[in-house]
């Protein structure tokens, strides 16, 4: 058997401005990876770097060659813990560019053995979850724009930025403009600890649901304070990485939040699940900026998730790829069963 393989730059712009406490962006370049078997089956894999870890497109477009000369030298997609392992020998961080080649690896292995990779996972479709729909920062009417924009689509659970002077006021906001919505709040580690919980015990009484990232990554006994004094469940997303640091922060939090693109693919975003699971901590997969070159594959763990933030395709102005149908925010993985990850160029 022999593999080819290939690289290409993409632009996707949002259809409207999204903010963060980290700053704002209008569209995002993804790097997409192909690889072929000699029998023609593509897998096609997506990375979306994050400049919060330490990768851009030109470092993902840089390590690249020599990640897929790895797979070219091995030759055979199905020996996934190989070329995992020789790859992390390779690079041992850039997980975004790890992600993508792990991606495409799953996706021809799905299409060589006609299966969707929940199905190759053994996994049952109809224990999937619904995924969010987040409300980045802006002035209070045209969050609540959004938000009556979202609901109008069907979307059920919504995901609200925050980390600014007056974010008791945008949940307030979003709570009036939608007040059958399932609500969750990011602070993207903008708050101090002592902060967190002042803040958190504000809003609780708008029926929010759980807090992700209060404080700093970089503040584990910070993290720690907030868990033990909030009145909500605290869900540690930068501050997890791979499955160790799962074990870390296990006793200040209640949720783990996986992206495959901060944890370098698909077999380690399932380690994280099984240790986040052992540890009694629920589970979220999110995301980056990603098209469904890659929200595809994470789509595939839906049967093992508690929560689900996959919503970058639904942020698009326009994706490029089909994906797994997200009717009113369910991931419907019955709905598309296509081999692979049921990503596919539109």
């Amino acid at each position: 058997m022999s593999l080819s393989t290939s690289v290409e730059r993409v632009e996707l712009p949002f259809e409207f401005p999204f903010t963060i406490a980290r700053g704002t962006t209008t569209s995002a370049e993804n790097v997409l990876v192909r690889i072929e078997d000699d029998e023609g089956r593509v897998g096609i894999g997506g990375a979306a770097p994050s400049p919060h870890y330490g990768e851009t497109v030109d470092t993902v477009e840089a390590v690249l060659p020599d990640l897929l000369e790895i797979v070219e030298d091995v030759g055979d997609p199905h020996q996934l813990a190989r070329i995992e392992r020789r790859l992390q020998e390779t690079v041992r961080r850039n997980p975004a560019a790890r992600a993508a080649v792990s991606v495409a690896l799953h996706d021809l292995v799905g299409k060589r053995l006609d299966l969707p990779l929940y199905r190759y996972w053994g996994l049952d479709p109809t224990e999937s979850v619904r995924t969010s729909y987040t409300i980045g920062i802006d002035d209070t009417e045209t969050m609540r724009e959004k938000v009556e924009t979202a609901t109008s689509r069907g979307y059920e659970v919504l995901k609200v930025k925050l980390g600014t002077d007056r974010d008791e006021e945008i949940v307030r906001t979003i709570r009036e403009a939608a007040p059958d919505a399932t609500v969750r709040v990011d602070a993207n580690e903008a708050w101090t600890p002592k902060e967190a919980v002042r803040t958190i015990e504000r809003i609780a009484k708008y029926d929010v649901e759980f807090v992700e990232q209060p404080v700093p990554a970089e503040d584990p006994e910070g993290l720690r304070y907030v868990f033990e004094h909030s009145p909500l469940p605290v869900a540690a997303d930068e501050s997890i990485e791979t499955a160790v640091d799962v074990t870390r922060v296990a006793d200040r939090c209640d949720i783990a939040v996986l992206k495959l693109m901060k944890c370098g693919g698909l077999r380690e975003a399932r380690r994280i699940i099984e240790t986040a699971h052992a540890h009694g901590l629920e589970v979220m997969c999110g995301c980056m900026y990603e098209s469904n070159a890659s929200i595809a594959a994470a789509a595939q763990l839906a049967p093992l998730l508690d929560y689900a933030d996959l919503d970058s395709p639904l942020l698009l102005a326009d994706d490029p790829f089909e994906g797994v149908p997200m009717p009113d925010g369910l991931l419907d993985l019955g709905a598309a069963d296509r081999p692979g990850t049921g990503a596919r160029r539109e």
